[in-house]
């Protein structure tokens, strides 16, 4: 049971009601997440704005839901890994092999993809502190540096909805519940 509302856009606090209105018009639903963040209006500004620049990124839409379902696996959030495997699979149209690796914390099928993936759970394992091996073995695969930095913006985005997830203890939207998913690592 959480401690926090998920907010509609009537019970959202005023400043946040814009802004949850443009994500359901968008969508055609309001994810948990965005209901959960609308009780701070400057968390789901935050939340939106950088998702956002993310999405206008040096990495591609695959490779950008690679960066953001690896870095929600390595912080164990049940909701983003949901709905980042929904994302990928019917939006995107990643592979599903590559979705189902990434949920298993297994190595891809794509051996550009896996640099990419093994690089994103580095950086949020070792908190940016990679190697220098593994950051030689990133731009072998073919990533330039402004991409490196865009995987640093990525797990930024989603370390700030993974950890919104756990404190919100957010419910899996029923549109990606087909998604659910439950930790690799005890917590």
């Amino acid at each position: 049971m959480s401690e926090f509302d998920f907010h509609d856009l009537e019970s959202a606090p005023s400043a946040s009601r814009p802004m949850l209105e443009a994500v359901t018009k968008s969508l055609g639903f309001t994810p948990k997440l965005y209901a959960g963040l609308a009780e701070s209006p400057t968390a789901l500004q935050v939340y939106l704005d950088a998702a956002a620049a993310f999405g206008k990124s040096s990495l591609g839409a695959a490779e950008q839901q690679v960066v953001l379902l690896a870095t929600s696996v390595e912080n164990g959030c049940e909701f983003c890994v949901a709905a980042h495997s929904f994302i990928a699979r019917n939006m995107v149209k990643v592979p599903s092999p590559v979705v189902d690796a990434l949920r298993a914390g297994r190595a891809l099928p794509d051996a550009r993809l896996d640099a990419l993936a093994t690089f994103t759970r580095a950086v949020v394992r070792d908190r940016g502190g990679v190697t220098p091996g593994m950051l030689a073995a990133t731009f072998a695969a073919g990533f330039s540096r402004a991409q490196v930095l865009d995987v640093i913006v990525g797990v930024s985005v989603k370390t700030l909805s993974n950890y919104a997830n756990h404190l919100l203890k957010t419910p899996i939207n029923p549109q990606f519940a087909q998604e659910a998913w439950q930790p690799l690592h005890a917590a």
